[in-house]
């Protein structure tokens, strides 16, 4: 299981240049890829596409090649050596377009693209070790509540056990019934309306199956949610065949832990 969220950063140097390839995902319902890359390397720009998708498959990406701090280090090395104030220096220099020369940049592109890509598989070495340790955290919550799931199911178990069927088949019309024989069928209807066994045996079989694909490496995040709302049908299910107190409540209680699985999942790729 792998997070959606993470950052992966690599350089090289290359022809005196210093070549930097930043990454971050972010939570998204499908691939978007968001690229910023110098004019020079927009040739290279669908390889990257590629590269990428071969690594992620869900998630906003941003990529950026884009040299600023390059920039940033060169404004303050002037700063520093003409002693300028502040921010008003800086800009004032911005503005002064004579003291810049902007020339086209020759691109060797076999050795560059070479080295663009090394660049970018290191990133995506490192994004992906990021997204692999956030996974894990997730996935040791989503055991945790998976457990809590578990338990509640084979407390409803005891408790249909318990109870057994109780509804009463209703009194032929005309027969004369006491007022505590009454009492009791109702409260009988009430503890218990119909057999909840196959609910809950596909109750356990969802849950067992939702633990197991935590434990896969794809990407299972649409899986999880597809499952968790099989969960949900059968503890819905449940709760109005026996509008009993005790089994609404232990309902309540695993409807909450799905509940926040589905928060987690929204991270999980």
């Amino acid at each position: 299981m792998k997070s959606m969220t993470g950052y992966g950063e690599a350089s090289q140097n290359i022809r005196g240049t210093k070549l930097t390839v930043q990454i971050r995902s972010l939570n998204h319902r499908h691939l978007d890829l968001q690229l910023r890359v110098p004019r020079e390397y927009l040739s290279f720009e669908e390889e990257i596409r590629k590269s990428i998708r071969e690594k992620i498959s869900r998630g906003k990406l941003e990529m950026d090649e884009a040299l600023v701090g390059q920039y940033v280090a060169g404004m303050k090395q002037l700063k520093k050596r003409y002693h300028l104030a502040g921010d008003v220096g800086v800009s004032l220099l911005a503005n002064l377009p004579e003291l810049f020369h902007v020339r086209e940049v020759e691109v060797d592109h076999h050795s560059e693209r070479e080295a663009l890509l090394r660049t970018l598989q290191a990133a995506l070495k490192k994004l992906e070790r990021a997204r692999e340790r956030e996974g894990a955290e997730l996935k040791a919550d989503m055991d945790s509540q998976i457990e809590h799931i578990k338990r509640i199911a084979v407390a409803l178990e005891e408790l249909a056990a318990e109870n057994g069927v109780r509804v009463k088949a209703p009194s032929p019309e005309g027969q004369v019934i006491s007022r505590s024989e009454r009492d009791g069928a109702e409260m009988a209807t009430t503890i218990l309306k119909g057999d909840i066994n196959e609910e809950i045996v596909r109750l356990k079989t969802h849950v067992a199956a939702l633990s197991k694909v935590t434990r896969e490496r794809e990407p299972v995040g649409k899986k999880i949610d597809f499952m968790l709302q099989e969960v949900n049908r059968e503890l819905n299910t449940i709760s109005s065949k026996v509008p009993n107190l005790s089994v609404i409540q232990l309902v309540l209680q695993g409807k909450e832990r799905v509940e926040k699985i589905r928060e987690q999942t929204q991270n999980v790729e």
